[in-house]
């Protein structure tokens, strides 16, 4: 049995994993940044320590941290218990165990709910999800978007991939989105007819590997930039 979700889960990915999921250069983790699709990743927690300017979207900020907290607590077995079973879906080299996957994702989760209430304060997570954002046209350099679209393909149409991925570009200059795998280590049912319809509107997409890779085969990102 494929690895698979009912619905859309709080799994939070660590600074490091963004930086290599997404192909971060130093230069851009100084641009302007929109993750949308955050959850309790902890990329917003340390790129802001570090000087960085990062605001994170998610329907999941409409929650306080304890009320996160509970449901990451429901859900956290759950998706430890699936990549168990699914343990051939992934590749065991930077995490070597399922132990020390609930360790990593814990940790970043953690660092997330400790900056979540003075961040969300200051403005840094905000309650919205796609395809609709509230902000103005151009308003950031980069959109990043981590184990939402593509990801849940069985869940989520193609018409809602489309819209998003252009939202995304409306408010930034380019967006990219990892992974192009859906749930069950397979490329996205969507990418190519995705890809074709952006190109219609004007929106070059490409595909280009990058240095992460846990999901087998789950090494490529999409980039999407619009017309200058």
């Amino acid at each position: 049995m494929a690895f698979t979700l009912d619905k859309i889960v709080p799994w939070g990915r660590s600074f490091d994993e963004y930086a290599a999921m997404f192909a971060l250069t130093e230069d851009d983790l100084a641009k302007d940044i929109v993750g949308c699709g955050d959850g309790p990743s902890s990329f917003n927690s340390v790129l802001t320590v570090r000087g960085g300017h990062v605001i994170s979207v998610d329907p999941l900020y409409h929650f306080s941290a304890d009320e996160i907290d509970s449901r990451i607590n429901e859900t956290y077995e759950e998706v430890l218990d699936q990549t168990r079973k699914n343990r051939h879906e992934f590749v065991w080299e930077h995490i070597s165990s399922v132990e020390e996957l609930g360790r990593v994702r814990m940790e970043a989760m953690k660092a997330f709910l400790a900056d979540y209430p003075a961040g969300r304060r200051a403005g840094r997570y905000i309650e919205a999800s796609l395809p609709n954002l509230p902000f103005k046209d151009g308003t950031f350099d980069i959109a990043l978007c981590s184990h939402f679209l593509f990801l849940y393909s069985g869940q989520l149409s193609e018409d809602f991939h489309v819209e998003s991925i252009k939202e995304l570009c409306r408010v930034s200059s380019e967006a990219r989105i990892f992974p192009i795998m859906e749930l069950g280590a397979r490329k996205s049912r969507y990418l190519e007819s995705v890809t074709a319809r952006l190109a219609k509107d004007g929106l070059a997409a490409g595909i280009e590997k990058v240095a992460y890779e846990f999901q087998k085969g789950g090494n490529e990102m999409m980039r999407v930039k619009r017309p200058q």
